[in-house]
Parts: structure tokens; sequence; C-alpha cells
């Protein structure tokens, strides 16, 4: 095999809500195979840690950027950063999300709505509307992977501003992708299902949350952040340059279910 259809060396990707989690597991990928990494969250000291460690075991240049995704502000300091720091941005991976509320739509509230589609929906519009000029004012493509959920599918009770949000976000990559495929940016986005993160490593760990693997994933484990590296490697490489407005499930079969 040619290993140069996977090779990022040169690029620069920003990854936001990158510090932990399944962000973790994706700016991995990219600094496994040569990119420049940007890493933004909320939480400084978490995000220097991140950087340290990827950097320290990759040797790719790692940087860690505050970002609040709700704030079209700190959108556009991020985005200005970047590009004088590098002069370019060619890889966006949207992975700021939150769950939400977990409430009954009787007992929601409009905070409680306005706050999760903020974060899983509107911030992704906002920050790759952004970066999207910025790559076509480039004139040399990119790569945008959006991170949506098999919850744009399936539908979790008590959770519907979450997969109203997801939901989105797998619509808006395909509107994305069609608009923007004149300018060479290719739009997918990655539909995981659970993977072990240190916010359920404690739940999946009980015995209600074995029963719940059992029952979900056909493969009877949780997905590990390993699991994504390879996945956002293709979707950021010349390997997948002929592909746009693809939404790939990562689930351990659980939607054949």
């Amino acid at each position: 095999m040619n290993f140069q259809y996977f090779d990022l060396t040169g690029k620069v990707a920003i990854v936001t809500g990158g510090a932990t989690g399944i962000g973790r597991g994706l700016a991995e990928g990219l600094a496994d195979a040569g990119a420049t990494i940007v890493l933004c969250a909320r939480r400084m000291n978490v995000l220097e840690d991140a950087c340290k460690e990827i950097a320290d075991r990759t040797g790719v240049p790692t940087y860690p950027h505050r970002l609040d995704i709700t704030s079209t502000e700190e959108i556009n300091i991020l985005v200005k950063d970047v590009v004088e720091k590098f002069g370019h941005i060619d890889i966006l991976i949207n992975n700021a999300g939150v769950g939400g509320s977990e409430k009954p739509i009787l007992k929601m509230t409009e905070e409680d709505w306005d706050t999760t589609v903020a974060t899983d929906l509107r911030g992704i519009f906002v920050l790759t509307q952004a970066v999207a000029k910025q790559m076509v004012a480039q004139g040399k493509g990119g790569k945008v992977i959006n991170v949506a959920s098999i919850g744009a599918d399936m539908i979790f009770l008590n959770m519907s501003a979450y997969c109203a949000s997801k939901g989105g976000v797998k619509q808006l990559t395909k509107v994305m992708a069609l608009e923007w495929v004149r300018y060479n940016i290719q739009v997918n986005a990655i539909q995981p299902g659970y993977f072990e993160t240190p916010m359920n490593t404690s739940f999946f760990a009980t015995e209600i949350g074995q029963k719940v693997i059992k029952k979900n994933i056909p493969m009877n484990r949780l997905g590990q952040l390993e699991d994504m590296r390879g996945l956002a490697v293709y979707l950021a490489s010349p390997a997948s340059n002929f592909m746009t407005g693809s939404c790939i499930i990562i689930d351990g079969g659980q939607v054949c279910w």
C-alpha cells in the first residue's frame, strides 16, 4: 500500500472538544499521520496537558487554544490566531458538544433546549462557516469532519434537543458538502455510538452499565479512542478525496439491531 494517501505532514488541523474523549482520539489520529494540531476546548489546563502528551508521543507540533463554541467572538479569534500563526487551515474537526438536559420534552425549558442546540448545532455552523471562508480564500480545498451521533437516526428518550441537534448536524453536513464541492472542500460526518470516555467509564463499569453494553452493542464492548484514529485520518487525508456528504456510523453494530 502507498501510505502517501494518508500522509498529513504539513497540514494544519483544528480539533474542537479535543482535550478528552472522542475529540482526543481524533486528534491523536491526525497527529499520528503528521498533522499540526490546534486543540480547542474551554479548560486550558486540560488542553495544555493533552497537547503535551500528544506532542511527546508523536513529535508533531500541538497547540492549545481556548474556545467556547457558543461564542462567535471566540470563534473568530480562533480562526484569526491560527491563520496568523500558520498561514493556512486545512482540516477542521467539529467535535465539541454536550449531551443535554436529559429531561422529557414536557419538562424541558427553553433554556435547556437553547443550551444544547447552541453547542451541538449552532456552534458547528458558525465555526465551519468561518473556516470554510478561509479555505476558499486559500484556494486549495480542505477537509471538514463533523461529529454527529447515532442519535441522529435512533431515538434516545429524554434527549430531544440532543437528537434534534445531531440530526441537524447530519443534514448540515450534506448541504455544506454540496455547496462547497466547487471549492474542493470535502465535508463528511462521523456518527459514533457508545465510546468509553472519562465521563462514562464509571457508569459502564457497573452492573447496569454492562447490561447496557450487552443489550445494545453486538460487538459486546464500548468503542475505544483508538477505534476513531484510522477513520479520522482517512476522512482528513487525500484517501477520501472522492468522498463528500457521507455520514459514517461507527458503533460496534448497534444500529443493526
